[in-house]
């Protein structure tokens, strides 16, 4: 097991759904409308998201009802959305879906090839009756075993209500 790095992880916590994760560093958290609906209509959501010096970690929280749209479909808009953001495509591998404390989840790898280089990642879905939360880190892929350590303790540390 690869150590994460020396920060000071902070217990988050999105005020609207209780959900919290250990970050780590203190958030900064954005409001967003985000499709996340086959019908296209807008959700609210919150991102919350750090940068480190091994890449970027966070997790956002739709006000969907998480189980009602396959988490496949899910993870692509989340594809789609990072190319309309950054004109760099992101794509996922390795995806496998899976039940955890009851919640359909589904993890991925990710991958981008842009201007910067490689970078990497992973995210997790989870279905919740109230929310669509996703947990993501993204960095160089040099920095890839402390991306999947930093990834391994948010999911440790994540808590649903």
């Amino acid at each position: 097991m690869v150590a994460v790095a020396a920060v000071e992880w902070v217990k988050t916590t999105d005020g609207r759904s209780g959900i919290t994760v250990e970050l780590p560093g203190k958030a900064e958290v954005r409001k967003v409308k985000a499709t996340a609906s086959v019908e296209g209509s807008p959700v609210e959501a919150r991102v919350y998201g750090v940068d480190t010096a091994d890449g970027g970690a966070g997790f956002s929280v739709h006000d969907m009802p998480g189980d009602r749209y396959p988490l496949e479909d899910n993870l692509q808009r989340f594809l789609d959305s990072y190319m309309v953001n950054t004109a760099e495509p992101l794509s996922s591998s390795d995806v496998r879906k899976h039940k955890v404390d009851g919640r359909a989840v589904l993890d991925a790898r990710l991958t981008s090839e842009g201007g910067d280089g490689t970078l990497v990642g992973f995210t997790r879905l989870i279905a919740d009756d109230d929310h669509l939360v996703q947990v993501i880190v993204l960095g160089p892929q040099a920095k890839e075993k402390a991306l999947k350590a930093m990834h391994e303790r948010l999911l440790d540390t994540l808590r649903i209500p």
